[in-house]
């Protein structure tokens, strides 16, 4: 896409759900980012996430793609690449047959067509490199790492030096020569993503990172307005557009739901359609009517028992009736 001038559109999805929704978007990538353990999972970072948890993720995601393409009924049949991220710990260490190992269990348990690693250092291209020469595609990822922060001290746009921006390209360019298919760029100067864009042949995707990269990539609950981060929407990012308000469109509808619980309002004879013919129910009050007085016998056993063993109810804790 990036040869023929078309942008390519990456969206985050992490469980069964939300997967049928970005495919029937019409997606070019669905990634199944280690974000997760923060939009969904509640962690303040990423750094928790572990490979059982990604697998786990990535099958629901694998699931969604496949139900939305068997019951896709505009005739488009547009399938998302799908791209699983690879957690902190499961591809860092100098022994790359680790790294060999969790990639393979994102494609062959988790249904993935490729993996995204973060980073761009000389060893890190080593690990793509092996990855992608054992037959698995890989995604690289520079700029703000998120996976780093205890070693950037948090989530810091990154290249606004001249010296870190050139930085940047060296690492995109050893990354390409790696044998990566595309990168992503987070949280830098439009420039400097530019630039890495127009030296590399192949697309970059960016988040935070301007217009001029070959793509864009939003967290599915952020551009969303899903409410679903630990911080909510104090916190939510500079550089993403909220296309939506689901957040609050859900809020009001388990408030209005409660509301009519609570007046018996529902359900009402619309939603309740199981209905018994009269003759049954006739038969059913006079099963009742002989043994109506065992069974309030019963009832009134039971009632005294929770009376008797529940302390609260005993020392009058409750409160007022």
């Amino acid at each position: 896409q990036k040869r023929k001038g078309k942008k390519i559109s990456m969206v985050t999805a992490y469980d069964f759900p939300s997967s049928v929704h970005v495919t029937r978007a019409g997606m070019d990538i669905i990634l199944v980012g280690d974000s997760v353990g923060m939009v969904e999972l509640g962690y303040d970072t990423t750094q928790q996430m572990t490979m059982e948890a990604m697998v786990h993720h990535c099958g629901a995601v694998r699931r969604g793609v496949d139900f939305a393409d068997k019951n896709a009924t505009d005739g488009a049949g547009r399938i998302p690449l799908l791209v699983g991220d690879m957690p902190l710990g499961s591809y860092e260490y100098r022994d790359t047959d680790v790294a060999l190992k969790n990639a393979y269990r994102f494609i062959k348990e988790a249904g993935m067509d490729a993996v995204k690693i973060e980073g761009g250092s000389a060893r890190r291209a080593h690990t793509a490199h092996q990855i992608v020469e054992s037959g698995v595609a890989v995604m690289g990822h520079i700029g703000l790492l998120p996976q780093a922060i205890s070693v950037t001290g948090g989530f810091r746009a990154v290249g606004r030096t001249a010296t870190r921006a050139r930085q940047l390209v060296d690492e995109a360019l050893r990354l390409q020569d790696a044998g990566i298919f595309a990168l992503v760029l987070e949280c830098m100067p439009p420039n400097v993503a530019k630039e890495i864009t127009d030296c590399l042949e192949i697309p970059t995707i960016g988040i935070g990172a301007g217009n001029q990269t070959s793509g864009q990539v939003l967290v599915f609950h952020d551009m969303l307005g899903m409410l679903s981060h630990p911080h909510h929407e104090a916190f939510m990012p500079k550089f993403c557009k909220k296309y939506a308000s689901v957040g609050h469109s859900i809020q009001d509808g388990l408030q209005n739901f409660r509301k009519d619980v609570e007046n018996g309002v529902f359900p009402g004879e619309e939603y309740a359609p199981y209905v018994m013919k009269e003759e049954e129910k006739k038969q059913f009050e006079e099963l009742l009517e002989k043994d109506t007085a065992d069974r309030m016998r019963r009832h009134d056993e039971a009632a005294d028992k929770y009376v008797q063993t529940d302390e609260y109810e005993k020392l009058n804790l409750y409160g007022p009736k």
